[in-house]
């Protein structure tokens, strides 16, 4: 739970003693600051993320540092997640030929968000940092600069702009609405959408997980057991299908990334 939320939750408060649901909302995603240097101020998210990543790069370091004919258990892992990304993802979607290069990039963007989002069931983390719009929205921009440069690098500035705008002569009068369509669509709506898709998941899932969290406690008081019980299921429900959910949706983020730059190394999208 947030440090706010925290402050605010009475734990004496249940059904039939008179105070309401403590229902969560906002309030569950902000955060006090840990520490505050020269204005800046670092809070348990921005912690999270630095520890996921330090945590990333020592088990990659860990399995791939001194690589064995006969890999163990932890090259073998790595091996396979390695492996998941570039066949799995990135072969499919851009080819092996040309995606190749980006393979690295891309399995670094999967494990981070899946990461980031794993967070959420992990004990006393408990919070999907991909659940701030800030961080789904930062790594959507990295792909997005990538995108519309690789665009124009392969295909010069006038056949960039083909690219982008889906410029095809066989439309014919359609033409000039479709560039228009493809502009918004690509330019503005894309890097939205991308974003908010990992974003509004993670958000989601998570105000569920604390809202029948919040009601099992709440509800143990007299009757109220017999409620607090099937309240305790939904919250073990819930995280079983977060795990599954925290795990689609770092996919499908790296798929659409790899997607990005299969459009810009492609003559249309």
């Amino acid at each position: 739970m947030s440090a706010d939320l925290t402050l605010a939750f009475d734990p004496d408060c249940h059904i039939f003693t008179g105070c309401g649901f403590p229902a969560p909302g906002l309030h569950t995603f902000l955060y006090e600051p840990i520490a505050t240097v020269g204005g800046f101020e670092f809070t348990k998210p921005m912690l999270l993320a630095l520890l996921g990543s330090i945590a990333i790069i020592a088990f990659f370091w860990a399995a791939f540092a001194k690589p064995k004919v006969v890999p163990g258990k932890v090259q073998m892992i790595g091996e396979a997640g390695y492996d998941f990304v570039r066949r799995g993802i990135v072969y499919e979607i851009i080819g092996k030929k040309d995606g190749e290069k980006y393979v690295p990039f891309m399995v670094s963007l999967f494990f981070f968000v899946w990461i980031m989002n794993l967070w959420s069931i992990i004990p006393l983390a408990q919070f999907p940092v991909t659940s701030l719009i800030a961080f789904p929205a930062g790594l959507a921009a990295i792909v997005y600069v990538m995108w519309v440069g690789l665009t124009f690098k392969k295909h010069g500035f006038a056949g960039g702009w083909k690219n982008i705008l889906g410029y095809d002569k066989s439309l014919g009068a359609i033409l000039p609405l479709i560039m228009v369509l493809e502009f918004f669509s690509n330019l503005i709506i894309r890097p939205f959408t991308h974003a908010v898709r990992l974003f509004a998941n993670m958000f989601a899932g998570h105000l569920l997980i604390v809202m029948f969290s919040l009601a099992t406690w709440y509800l143990m008081n007299g009757l109220g057991f017999v409620y607090a019980g099937a309240s305790f299921v939904m919250v073990i429900v819930m995280t079983a299908f977060e795990l599954f959910i925290q795990a689609v949706q770092a996919y499908v983020f790296v798929l659409l990334a790899s997607s990005y730059i299969q459009g810009a190394l492609s003559e249309h999208h």
